[in-house]
């Protein structure tokens, strides 16, 4: 290999980093896959999102689960940490955006992305098991349904199309999608707790599809390696180094020479790599865009919850998303629950409160709401049984509105932070949530004859929403000085590099991104020639 340790090595294990690490090694190159997060077996997860240490992703702290939290000045970020990356905490839902994604003025023109991009949405459902509707309906679906039509939307309403293996609850069989070349299945309980690792067996993870077949095809994936340096060898190639996660002492860092690599970290984690090593001088030439465009996808979280746990309540019991309506022709509204016991997330929610105020009449708002009803709040903000009583309402837009991300001296480090970038602001609030939100509580009360209000999150009083899609930063474009990357993913000025995850979506898509994430990478990869092969795409 010309001296190289590697053909290609891949940065993250999410859904760009598990189509590389597939589709490179059917084509014949020697991959390896450095991923930040742990490995899980399905009993590694949290049984409840209470067992911080398996559950919240805090190293240095010895918490090594799915979940992330980022924090910048604009947005609170809730992303995932592992072998298999945010599959291993998302909802399953496996959404298309809609035309208007596609017509976005940052794709780079002469192609129809949305027809060339169809073919490898296709593939990618495929790989990934999606369930088109999601088969069962319970009171949550009924309340969204209800929701839906008080909001004069109800034909907008539909099921969800999930990544799931529903088979028959909790039996074992042989891998049902890759003619038995993948692993054994278990059957879903609707246990409900997708987003805190499933520990059935029934979700379609990236560990039971992708990556599972790259393993078997020689793929090797290291586990808490944290990536910390990518950087130009003369000789040819990169010098890629990667140190022990979480790591105070022993950090056992060591560097991979390899022929060219995949940036697949995830928005946060490739942002920082793309700042850093533009900003020592380690590659030089990555454009000035970087961090421009950087996209929430428009996004709330708000929902509602009943004072008491409904008799026969069953919102805790189902895949973690299941329906979804339009609140308007850009607003899109999907309920999500966590399964009993997992109460953790309650914790950010709070009153509802006008977002469109000054933050000391928001904090005023809350202050008197709490005063006149103390009783009723606490019932309201009490996290036991939390899961059993409310319904959280995911919001997302295709609107035009982005960040922009930088890196600023903090504390002897370089972190990231943001200022509002193109297009319209990126919100602190979205009123169309919390019409949503105020008709899901309506319809839930008149479900279950309980008391249930609509509720806030604490981020958004004082004006920071929270996305669980952050995207990005780093985007596919026409030319170096409106993008990071040209069509085929490569970085601009550093052809051997690419960048395949959330970082590289163009626009808002307005629904969950992972499909798109997944059909953007089968695409990029489908371009490569084999190895050996001489390379069809037009250079830079």
């Amino acid at each position: 290999m010309n001296g190289y340790d590697e053909d290609v090595v891949i940065v993250g294990s999410g859904f760009g980093g598990s189509v590389a690490a597939l589709r490179l090694a059917e084509k014949g190159y020697q991959v390896r896959v450095l991923e930040a997060g742990r490995r899980f077996e399905d009993d590694d997860f949290a049984k409840t999102s209470w067992d911080v240490k398996r559950y919240l992703w805090a190293p240095a702290l010895g918490c090594f689960g799915v979940q992330r939290i980022h924090r910048l000045p604009h947005v609170m970020i809730l992303a995932g940490a592992g072998v298999g990356g945010g599959s291993l905490n998302y909802a399953n839902t496996l959404y298309e955006p809609p035309a208007t994604f596609f017509s976005d003025a940052q794709w780079p023109q002469g192609t129809s992305w949305q027809a060339e991009l169809a073919p490898h949405y296709a593939t990618a459902k495929r790989m990934l098991g999606v369930v088109e509707h999601y088969p069962h309906t319970g009171p949550v679906e009924r309340i969204m349904a209800g929701a839906a039509e008080d909001l004069g939307v109800g034909g907008t309403f539909r099921h969800a199309p999930v990544g799931v293996f529903l088979g028959m609850p909790g039996v074992t069989v042989p891998d049902p999608f890759f003619d038995g070349e993948g692993p054994a299945r278990t059957g879903c309980t609707l246990c409900g707790n997708c987003m805190v690792g499933c520990r059935v067996g029934a979700k379609n993870t990236l560990m039971k599809n992708y990556l599972a077949l790259a393993e078997r095809r020689g793929v090797r994936i290291d586990a808490l390696s944290t990536v910390v340096e990518v950087r130009e060898d003369p000789r040819g190639g990169f010098l890629v180094t990667a140190q022990r996660s979480g790591a105070w002492i022993r950090r056992r860092r060591r560097t991979i020479r390899a022929e060219q690599v995949v940036l697949a970290a995830g928005t946060w984690g490739t942002q920082q790599l793309l700042h850093r090593m533009k900003a020592s001088g380690a590659l030089p030439r990555i454009s000035d865009a970087v961090g421009r465009l950087t996209r929430t996808n428009s996004e709330a979280l708000d929902g509602s919850v009943a004072t008491r746990v409904p008799d026969a309540s069953e919102y805790a019991h189902g895949v973690a998303i299941t329906t979804s309506f339009h609140v308007d022709d850009r607003t899109h509204v999907e309920n999500v629950r966590y399964g009993p016991g997992s109460n953790l997330m309650g914790a950010l929610a709070t009153v509802m409160v006008p977002g469109d105020r000054p933050l000391l009449r928001r904090l005023g708002a809350l202050a008197g709401r709490v005063l006149r009803h103390p009783i009723r709040e606490f019932r309201l903000a009490n996290l036991h049984r939390w899961s059993e009583r409310g319904i959280i309402a995911l919001v997302m837009q295709t609107a035009d509105n982005s960040l922009t991300l930088s890196l600023r001296r903090r504390l002897g480090r370089d972190v990231l932070t943001s200022a509002q970038g193109h297009g319209e602001p990126n919100p602190s609030y979205l009123p169309q949530a919390h019409r949503a939100a105020s008709a899901i509580a309506v319809r839930m009360q008149q479900e279950t004859g309980v008391r249930s209000e609509p509720r806030g999150s604490w981020p958004e009083v004082f004006g920071i929403p929270m996305t669980a899609h952050f995207l990005g930063g780093a985007v596919i474009s026409q030319t170096a000085e409106s993008g990071v990357v040209d069509s085929y993913n490569r970085v601009w000025g550093h052809p051997g590099l690419h960048v395949v995850d959330g970082s590289a979506v163009p626009a808002n898509p307005g629904v969950n991104p992972s499909l798109t994430i997944t059909a953007i990478a089968e695409r990029a990869f489908a371009n490569w020639p084999r190895k050996g092969e001489q390379d069809t795409r037009p250079a830079q």
